[in-house]
């Protein structure tokens, strides 16, 4: 007995111990995340570059009049009004991040240097401010290379509507304002541009080469056009406006295609809103909302088990054991967008695993567990659950989705895996981000969050106060400050979900149609880039 009650207490310490240092990691994660951009900013103008090439396309036939008003439907009346408005957005929120880089700066070179003379390989030791210095120097060029490219494209907005001498304004401020040695190709891109639309024309060296290196998209087609107009090359003029119509009708169809999926699921959710909530009210506790919304779980274990489960099999395997097997095999997440992929998947795999395992040791004493626990059976219509729930979820955080951009600013970070998604166009790749996000982490993450921990809850609260709080507890764990609003309302319809199903299967499909749609936009709006 006294030497179970001092494992017991070792255990508990143990845990303690633990929870303390998941805090402060959680705490200082949130933080730095506070601290960076969201990729909502960048999704923006990814999409505004898809309307720019959208904005080209020519009808080539008499229904021309009824495709224009399609095509003008898509893309507004005034294209670029509005992208010169999202650029100069971007540019806005940039400069900021700019000088609280360099601000952050500055304290860092006022505290004198404190490196020991053996320091460890793989950390910066205590009181060594050389990795800060390193890490901002790092920031600071990412951010003046990209402030950089938003002054070529803002110049080139702005030549299309004519305004040229604002445009050659524009162009002499980057070449002016940009010192680091990275952009030195964008500031002479920045001068091939300055002379094609000067008055009269200058045609500087290389310049076809700089154009096609520094510039993508829509903004290259544009350079491109000026420079064979002045150098009279009508043929490859030619070839480059066909392709540019060939790239409208593409960028036409990838808008129809990314807009049409949410507001036809979006006006579903809301019509779904409005059903459920008027049943609530006329037949209370015999509609679907109210469906099991007040029967708890029977939960042989306490609090401690919980506590223990995610301490141990979320945090400590998390964001201990599997970096560090990975950092003594020496595995980087480094490289092609392939090993990242991989390096993505390995990493949340060993991570399901081990917290699949630990929630088993910790549970598996109550064997057999009472009824309706992790239940893949049960009502025969969770198809219809988590596909209702997808729709509802879509409404509800794009609101909440679009209140909490103005209160970040474009600030508090978001999941690195949208980036990659984003940006790597490689199908081995993407396929492997697909496999991660819509089939291994709503397998893991609704058998952990709504199949245990939900459940475990309502031993202490209500079902209603339980969805809130695992909810806010599945957004905290992704550890972005600017997600905790949307993924706790996204996390509020999940619950619901499987406490009216009782059913672990309409989670998942909610979750996994969810990260698809997302992935599926972000592959769209990236190869829509170039």
């Amino acid at each position: 007995m006294g030497s179970n009650g001092g494992l017991m207490t070792i255990k508990r310490l143990l845990l303690s111990v633990l929870t303390v240092v998941a805090i402060l990691f959680a705490g200082t994660s949130l933080w730095e995340s506070w601290q960076q951009p969201q990729i909502q900013s960048r999704l923006e103008l990814y999409q505004t570059n898809l309307l720019l090439h959208a904005a080209e396309w020519q009808p080539q036939n008499s229904e021309g009049a009824n495709f224009t008003n399609a095509r003008n439907t898509l893309i507004g009346e005034k294209p670029l009004e509005a992208a010169t408005q999202q650029y100069q957005e971007a540019r806005k929120l940039a400069q900021r991040s700019l000088e609280k880089a360099s601000s952050q700066l500055e304290e860092l070179r006022s505290q004198p240097d404190t490196t020991p003379t053996t320091p460890t390989p793989t950390e910066a030791p205590l009181g060594d401010t050389s990795r800060p210095k390193q890490q901002l120097l790092q920031s600071l060029d990412q951010i003046e290379r990209l402030i950089a490219e938003l002054d070529l494209q803002l110049g080139l907005l702005q030549a299309q509507q004519g305004q040229t001498d604002t445009a050659l304004k524009t162009w002499m401020n980057l070449k002016q304002q940009v010192e680091t040695p990275s952009p030195a190709s964008l500031v002479e891109t920045s001068a091939v541009l300055t002379g094609l639309w000067s008055n009269p024309p200058r045609l500087l060296p290389n310049s076809e080469q700089l154009i096609q290196d520094n510039l993508d998209g829509w903004f290259r087609d544009r350079a491109l056009s000026q420079l064979y107009q002045l150098q009279q090359r009508s043929d490859v003029l030619v070839t480059l406006q066909a392709s540019e119509q060939q790239a409208a009708e593409q960028a036409l169809l990838k808008l129809a295609l990314i807009g049409s999926i949410p507001v036809v699921g979006g006006l579903s959710g809301v019509g779904l809103l409005i059903f459920l909530a008027s049943q609530r009210l006329l037949k209370g506790k015999e509609s679907l909302l109210a469906q099991n919304g007040d029967v708890t779980w029977s939960t042989p274990w306490d609090g401690e088990t919980v506590w223990q489960v995610f301490i141990l099999g979320f945090f400590l395997m998390g964001q201990i054991i599997v970096p560090l097997s990975f950092s003594w095999l020496h595995v980087k997440p480094s490289g092609s967008i392939r090993i990242q992929a991989f390096y993505v998947l390995a990493t949340y795999l060993l991570l399901a695993l081990g917290g699949l395992g630990v929630l088993y040791l910790s549970i598996k004493s109550f064997f057999p567990l009472p009824e309706g626990w992790f239940r893949f059976k049960g009502q025969s219509n969770w198809f219809l659950w988590g596909l209702g729930g997808y729709c509802v979820a879509l409404p509800l955080v794009v609101i909440v989705s679009l209140i909490n951009q103005q209160l970040w600013q474009g600030q508090g970070g978001s999941n690195p895996l949208l980036s990659l998604a984003l940006e790597g166009q490689d199908r081995v790749a993407l396929a492997i981000f697909f496999f991660t996000a819509a089939f291994a982490a709503p397998l893991f993450e609704e058998f952990l969050f709504r199949g245990f921990l939900l459940p475990s809850l309502t031993r202490y609260f209500s079902v209603w106060e339980a969805i809130l709080v695992s909810s806010f507890l599945f957004a905290v764990a992704h550890l972005s400050l600017s997600e905790i609003l949307p993924l706790t309302v996204l996390g509020m319809v999940l619950g619901v979900v499987y406490t009216r199903s009782r059913n672990l299967l309409a989670p998942m499909l909610l979750h996994s149609l969810w990260n698809s749609g997302t992935l599926v936009s972000l592959f769209i709006l990236g190869s829509g880039s170039n």
